[in-house]
């Protein structure tokens, strides 16, 4: 048997990050809701309220909440790889090369 849940009082910057977020995992918002309680639910030794409130978005990033739980950004990952290949003595890419990750993004937003 489901149940139904609704939220009230959902303030419209959160909605409008929730629908950003929705949108880059490809899902509706029911879906990326349905996600989120998902994983929140199945958590061990957290709570449902801790999984619900973790930072959304780029703003939860830059405010440095994103990687106390562990959450890196890409462009943080591709910086760090950098440094570890320049301190191994490789020899960086040629400068107006375009990264993997900027092709796949390109790939993704154009569907």
């Amino acid at each position: 048997m489901s149940i139904n849940l609704s939220i009230k009082g959902v303030s419209a910057q959160v909605a409008e990050r929730l629908r950003a977020r929705a949108e880059r995992h490809h899902r509706s918002l029911q879906g990326e809701l349905m996600a989120i309680i998902e994983r929140a639910a199945a958590e061990e030794g957290a709570g449902l309220g801790a999984a619900l409130t973790a930072p959304l978005g780029p703003a939860a990033a830059a405010a440095g909440k994103v990687q106390s739980q562990g959450w890196r950004s890409v462009a943080d990952l591709v910086a760090d790889q950098r440094e570890r290949r320049s301190a191994a003595g490789h020899v960086p890419p040629p400068a107006g090369l375009p990264l993997a990750v900027d092709l796949i993004r390109a790939d993704r937003d154009s569907r």
